[in-house]
């Protein structure tokens, strides 16, 4: 992770990986090309995220061949209780205020996996998501505010993002509100 507590790039596609399996068990190259049908719909294609190497997940205790030797015999994959309590440590690190494509990743990523959490820590995340969207409306709106006066297209612009902001401000907020209603 990045010293603020957010997910690197690698740990984007560990958490996406997992993710999926706990779902339940994949073979390989389902979980491979799963992953990389998500990523380059939610970013576009990236030769950086896609080189990243799922076969570490095995070495490193977080998945399990169910069937097969190994990867190279496109085994079935499921998760491990490591692999679950990993996937929730990734799932439920920071997210950084600014608005980056990494960052529209790992929200997507958390929207995608959030039911595996416990009602308490999707609150949490919901509520990290509302302070993350306000953080970047405060910045945007003290942005347009300095600059009103200046001449051009950047005010109209940044009206554009501010009330694509405050849309989805809004549509936490309901979220959140969800999130609070008793489980059928």
């Amino acid at each position: 992770m990045f010293s603020d507590n957010t997910l690197t790039p690698k740990e984007a596609i560990r958490l996406c990986a997992l993710g999926t399996l706990a779902a339940g068990p994949r073979r390989y190259s389902a979980l491979v090309n799963g992953i990389r049908h998500f990523i380059s719909r939610v970013l576009g294609p990236s030769l950086e995220l896609m080189g990243t190497n799922i076969e570490l997940l095995k070495y490193e205790g977080l998945v399990d061949a169910i069937d097969g030797v190994g990867m190279e015999d496109d085994a079935e994959l499921a998760i491990t209780e490591a692999g679950m309590a990993e996937m929730r440590s990734l799932l439920i690190a920071n997210v950084r205020a600014a608005t980056t494509e990494l960052n529209k990743l790992i929200v997507a990523l958390k929207f995608r996996f959030l039911h595996l959490l416990e009602v308490d820590d999707q609150r949490a995340q919901a509520d990290l998501l509302l302070d993350v969207c306000e953080s970047e409306l405060a910045r945007l709106t003290d942005l347009r505010t300095h600059l009103a006066d200046e001449p051009g297209y950047l005010i109209p612009w940044l009206d554009h993002d501010i009330g694509l902001l405050e849309a989805r401000l809004h549509w936490l907020e309901d979220f959140r509100g969800r999130l609070e209603e008793p489980q059928a």
